[in-house]
Formats: structure tokens, C-alpha cells, sequence
């Protein structure tokens, strides 16, 4: 019975695919078909490498791209901070440049020459106890002892220690600073004392019944020599009078910021004629008088 049945199902498969061999040769649908549905397979069956395929190159452009603009990045990163490094330094130079030319500005002393000194360290020393600062000029500028120092705006002090290229000079908030002044308006005389860095400075021996105000700017007097007369060195702050002293008690305050100065002047008194050349001087006038009264 069973091989009946295969018999059967074998002549009608023999049957079936006879007619359709026949039917293909003479429509070819089948092979139409046949290759419509092979591309359709190889299609699905290639789509993921093909995927694989293009996210792999999209991926590796995109990291291209992304190392290439990293790397313009970088590159425009570091051209910007040498163009900020470029500016910084243009506008210090601009900076010194004004800070210089207000040097310039300050007109000569009769009788005393300028120069321009550096400063280069404040309150050196192993201690540093003293309200000092470090120039960088010396004895071969011709910076000697109590050389004046100052700025456009007003005196800072004055040179205590000349070396051979630098120099130490005491500021006036120091408390060994002693400077001669008077006010710029009622012409009263004092001596103005430091009382250390942060503190202010006080006026000494200022008469009870001498007119002076707040507010009112303490010049050189010229007094003690060391200082031209006329220089601005301080303003006072307070002014008071006491029953049971004969001076008044006078605090000021100092009109150069000490911590804020870079650049400084330093006066050097011209020195008068010599006796000998002025001798010379004369000599040759007596000969050329006697040239003339003998020629007449």
C-alpha cells in the first residue's frame, strides 16, 4: 500500500515538473522567477555587510573629520594664546611706555640733573626691616648718598646704600625717614616722620598757631640740603591741636602708592664751577683786557 502511494506521488511529481519544464521552455516564466527571487535572497542576504560595510566607512570618516578638527583645533587653540601672549605684552609695553613718558613730563630742577632708574626688588635683606627699595643704577650712574628718588607724582624717598651698579633707598614711610617740608599753601614748616609700611606718616614740630588744613599737599622745603625745595611729598589727613604741646598733631599720608612704582627719577645736584676754572676763567679775561689796553 505504501509503495503504491509513493509510486503515485512519484509519477504525479514526474508529471508535475514535466509540465512545468514544458510550460518554461516554451513562457520562461520560471526562470524569471527564478532570478527574481535569487536577487532577492542575495539582496537580504548581503543588506547586513553591506550595512556593516557603510557604517564602517561613515564611522572611520567621521573619525577622520573629528582628528582632523581636533587637530585645526589645537592649532587654533595655540595661535590664540600666542596672540593673547602677544597682546599682554604689547599692552605692558604700552603701559611702561606711558609710565615713562610721565617721567619725561616732570620738568628739571634748576640746578639738579634727572635720571631714570629701574626698581628692581622691594625690602630686601635678611631681616627686612627696613621700608626699603632696590635700584638698579649705582655709583657708575652717579648715584651717591641721599640721592632724591621720585616719581611723576610725588618723593618717595631717598638713596641710603650706593653700590657699584644698584642701589638701596629708604622710602619716607620708613621709620628712620626724615624729610623737611612745608605746606604747599600756608608755606608752614615741619618734619615730616615715616612710621612704617601701612601707617601715616606723621608732621613734627609744626607750631600750634600754624595755618594749615586737610587736605592741604606737604612739599620739600629745601631746608635740609638733601631735597630741592617745591618737590610734593605727602597730604595731610588730620590736623589736631593740643592744650599741652606746643606743636600741632599732624598725620599725612604719602602721594606715590610705594607697592604700584616700577620706574623712578633720580636728582643729582649739578655741582657750581671750580675755583680753578672759574681762576682760568678770569685769568683769561685779565689778558685779554691787557691785549687790548696795549693794542689801544
Amino acid at each position: 500500500m505504501k509503495l503504491k502511494r509513493a509510486a503515485i506521488a512519484v509519477i504525479i511529481g514526474l508529471f508535475v515538473y514535466l509540465s512545468l519544464y514544458s510550460w518554461n521552455l516554451r513562457s520562461g516564466q520560471l526562470d524569471r522567477l527564478a532570478g527574481f527571487t535569487g536577487l532577492e535572497i542575495v539582496k537580504w542576504v548581503l543588506w547586513p555587510c553591506e550595512w556593516v560595510h557603510d557604517q564602517s566607512v561613515e564611522f572611520l570618516d567621521k573619525y577622520v573629520y573629528l582628528v582632523g578638527l581636533k587637530q585645526l583645533n589645537d592649532q587654533l587653540s595655540s595661535q590664540n594664546d600666542l596672540m593673547r601672549l602677544e597682546i599682554m605684552k604689547l599692552r605692558e609695553k604700552a603701559a611702561e611706555a606711558e609710565r615713562f613718558q610721565q617721567l619725561l613730563e616732570i620738568k628739571p630742577v634748576q640746578g639738579w640733573k634727572t635720571n631714570g632708574a629701574r626698581i628692581i626688588a622691594h625690602r630686601m635683606g635678611p631681616t627686612a626691616a627696613l621700608d626699603s627699595i632696590i635700584l638698579n643704577k649705582g655709583v657708575t650712574s652717579g648715584v651717591g648718598s641721599d640721592t632724591p628718588v621720585l616719581s611723576p607724582l610725588g618723593v618717595l624717598g631717598r638713596v641710603t646704600e650706593p653700590g657699584l651698579s644698584a642701589s638701596k633707598a629708604l622710602l619716607l614711610t620708613d621709620l628712620n625717614s626724615r624729610i623737611s617740608v612745608r605746606g604747599q599753601l600756608h608755606r608752614s614748616t615741619g618734619l615730616l616722620v615715616g612710621n612704617g609700611e601701612g601707617e601715616p606718616l606723621s608732621v613734627k614740630y609744626m607750631k600750634l598757631n600754624a595755618p594749615v588744613t586737610d587736605g592741604e599737599i606737604l612739599v620739600t622745603s629745601g631746608l635740609a640740603g638733601i631735597f630741592p625745595p617745591g618737590l610734593p611729598v605727602a597730604r595731610i589727613v588730620s590736623v589736631e591741636r593740643s592744650d599741652i604741646s606746643l606743636f600741632l598733631d599732624v598725620e599725612a599720608e604719602p602721594l606715590v602708592d610705594m607697592d604700584n612704582v616700577e620706574e623712578v627719577l633720580l636728582l643729582r645736584r649739578v655741582l657750581p664751577e671750580t675755583n680753578s676754572t672759574q681762576a682760568i676763567v678770569n685769568s683769561t679775561a685779565l689778558v685779554n683786557n691787557s691785549t687790548v689796553t696795549e693794542g689801544g
